[in-house]
């Protein structure tokens, strides 16, 4: 069967979609962690904690479906990619999935009960629902960046050799770092346009302007990192684009310095890493002239900025790995059959603007503050 998009074509556009499905992750349920990771610190009243549980209440739980989204794309488009980390990083996406389970827990028991000592568990519930997935997500993709310890046999049957606390490298930390006070800046940027105004929006702006700084000093320390640390892989073979998916088919050599090769053959990029700076600065800016939209818009740029410069950098590579750079997995040795991603395609083309459209619309008719007054007269808030 000929299709009207060739392989190498179709591969590049599942490249793009899942960094979507993660930039729409980020900027939808960033917030959501953002939120929870703030929560001991920006309310201390019952009725402030509850108005900032529900500045997110209304909507967190489909904000999760990008969560999902991306991991089901991982597992059908990219098939090796999915083994790979699933099953290598299991102990870390068994302590996410821990964190994240906790959050609809505390979200529905919270106000169960009117003891202290029971909300105030909840609420610590939620704060480490936001902060764990928060730092073990940049933890990950700092490992990504630094290379897996994973191989392949000749039969492709994939060996990991790792375990969770040699994930927890200097890099790695100022990831997973970089990607909290990322989230904790689009969190204060959120509850500053949800939030009623008062103390709680005050709060939430003076740490959002500290998590901006932060963002920005991580950022350029990362930088720094990649650009005189000893990381990088490079594709030293002939690279058939359209071939078979095989990750043995490509040699791979392990070269500092590597992931700055594409801002050289495509300078366009550089746009990426200067989202990620200008964004925070924009977020900045906004909170100090209390300026919610524009605050809420540079930290949503800043995120996608700095998404988009770890998978700019590293293209074509997905998973790198550090004990066998030939078994790295890369867009054009890693993916399922043409069929499929064609199938998949025409699927998304014809879903996605339905998921789109209908998000918009839920927020468009739920939008406005959440004040303490409403939660005396409204029945359905937490």
């Amino acid at each position: 069967m000929e299709l009207p998009l060739d392989y190498a074509t179709l591969r590049l556009i599942w490249w793009a979609l899942l960094g979507v499905l993660l930039i729409g992750f980020t900027l939808t349920d960033g917030f959501d962690l953002g939120v929870g990771a703030l929560l001991p610190f920006v309310a201390r009243s019952d009725e402030e904690r509850r108005m900032v549980i529900n500045t997110v209440g209304a909507t967190w739980e489909g904000n999760q479906v990008w969560f999902i989204l991306g991991g089901g794309a991982i597992f059908a488009a990219w098939p090796f990619v999915y083994a790979v980390s699933f099953s290598g990083f299991y102990l870390a996406m068994f302590l996410v999935l821990s964190a994240l389970i906790l959050r609809p827990v505390a979200f529905k028991y919270r106000s169960k009960r009117p003891s202290p000592a029971w909300r105030s568990f909840w609420d610590w519930a939620l704060f480490v629902g936001g902060f764990v997935p928060a730092l073990v997500f940049g933890v990950a993709v700092g490992n990504v960046l630094l290379g897996a310890p994973f191989r392949f046999d000749g039969d492709l049957r994939a060996f990991y050799e790792g375990n969770l606390l040699g994930l927890f490298t200097p890099f790695s930390l100022v990831c997973g770092l970089l990607s909290v006070a990322m989230l904790v800046l689009h969190g204060a940027a959120w509850l500053g346009m949800k939030a009623e105004k008062g103390p709680v929006q005050v709060r939430a702006r003076t740490i959002g302007m500290i998590a901006a700084l932060l963002s920005i000093v991580l950022f350029a320390v990362g930088a720094l990192f990649v650009t005189y640390g000893d990381l990088g892989y490079r594709i030293v073979s002939a690279v058939n684009t359209g071939g078979p998916s095989n990750p043995l088919y490509t040699t791979v050599q392990a070269a500092s310095g590597a992931w700055l090769d594409n801002y050289a053959r495509y300078p366009w990029m550089l746009t990426a890493p200067a989202l990620g700076f200008g964004g925070a600065l924009a977020a900045l800016l906004g909170l100090w002239l209390r300026s919610e939209p524009l605050a809420f818009a540079g930290s949503s740029l800043s995120a996608t900025g700095i998404i988009s410069t770890v998978g700019l950098s590293m293209f074509p590579f997905i998973l790198p790995s550090s004990v066998d750079p030939r078994s790295s997995l890369t867009v054009w040795n890693a993916s399922s059959t043409s069929i499929t991603l064609f199938i998949m395609l025409l699927v998304t083309l014809i879903f996605l603007p339905i998921v789109l459209f209908y998000t918009a619309w839920v927020y468009k008719v739920l939008w406005g503050r959440t004040s303490t007054a409403a939660l005396k007269t409204n029945p359905d808030l937490y």
